[in-house]
């Protein structure tokens, strides 16, 4: 069996090979199969109009071969890219902001310890394409900067696309765009979001949310690495990489489809918690297993088991959740 997986991580000690050859042996004909037809969608000018078609693909999995054509077009980074030739490398050559640079070094070791591209040692080493492109980053959105959670998103990207340039716009991509406020400093549209959730657990899973405020656990302390992290060290590898299919596409609503689903599909699990260290704990665990493993039937969950979620509503708790962090503030 590999220690490795195809992106570079090392398996952990208890991984389970046995459930996972069995789960990825179907799958692998899924893969084909799927990758067959984007092969026709694509007809090799990567362009794609966005349509219900496309969005059914896109739910039912991008081919990892075309993923990064995939998301450098849906998510707009592709046409802002063609836009602004040479900014990217402008960017590099540019002054630059030492407190940034010293932020962005410290964490560079940080990143993916347990993947083998990261490290010293591999070659090419993705640590200097990773500070690249973290460092163009922080200098092209001042606002933001740099902010830890960034370092691995940038990571995933760095590994998907094979490319900074690519990597850097769909950072900007998902910071500037997709993702409504995560990294500033007040991380304002964050902690607005993670309140959102909760408010979306007390309509679709109330037991839960009763649970929750019965022992003063803020949802923050359980889902705020969810969030900032976009499942990345939360979920497997390719369930996270499924789910960000969507996210590229249909924007932030894809996590809280996610969260609700993993809170749904445990709820039996999290309500056996009867004290605060209990409840976090339970949160920890309802992320690993088969059912999160099994990418496939678990993107087919998260689109009808929390029901429907329309950005109307998660936008207009969005502004009351929102006003009342403000008002606390």
């Amino acid at each position: 069996f590999c220690r490795v997986d195809p992106y570079g991580f090392e398996r952990p000690e208890d991984f389970d090979y046995a459930s996972y050859e069995a789960f990825f042996s179907r799958y692998l004909v899924v893969l084909t199969r799927r990758a067959i037809k984007w092969s026709k969608l694509l007809k090799g000018n990567n362009s794609i109009q966005k349509s219900l078609k496309v969005k059914r693909y896109i739910r039912k999995g991008i081919p990892n071969e075309h993923r990064a054509v995939v998301w450098m077009i849906v998510s707009g980074a592709q046409t802002n890219m063609e836009q602004n030739p040479g900014y990217y490398h402008r960017l590099l050559e540019g002054e630059k902001n030492a407190k940034l640079l010293e932020a962005i070094r410290t964490d560079m070791n940080r990143t993916f310890p347990d993947n083998v591209k990261f490290r010293k040692t591999a070659d090419p080493c993705l640590q200097h394409a990773l500070y690249n492109v973290l460092v163009a980053y922080g200098h092209h959105n001042k606002a933001v900067g740099y902010c830890q959670g960034m370092n691995f998103i940038a990571g995933y990207l760095i590994l998907i696309t094979k490319n900074e340039e690519e990597s850097f716009w769909l950072l900007d991509a998902l910071i500037g765009r997709i993702l409504p406020d995560y990294y500033s400093p007040a991380m304002l549209g964050l902690k607005t979001d993670q309140e959102v959730l909760g408010e979306l657990v007390k309509m679709k899973v109330p037991a839960v949310a009763e649970l929750m405020e019965r022992h003063g656990v803020m949802w923050t302390l359980v889902v705020s690495r969810w969030f900032i992290c976009l499942f990345i060290d939360i979920l497997p590898v390719e369930t996270v990489l499924r789910i960000w299919d969507c996210l590229f596409y249909e924007g932030s609503k894809i996590i809280f489809r996610v969260a609700l689903t993993l809170i749904k599909q445990n709820q039996a699990f999290i309500l056996e918690a009867t004290n605060f260290p209990d409840i976090c704990d339970k949160f920890k665990q309802i992320t690993k297993g088969t059912f999160v493993t099994e990418c496939h039937s678990f993107m087919q969950k998260i689109f009808t088991d929390p029901g429907s979620l329309s950005m109307a509503t998660i936008n207009k708790l969005r502004e009351t959740c929102r006003e009342k962090l403000l008002s606390q503030g």
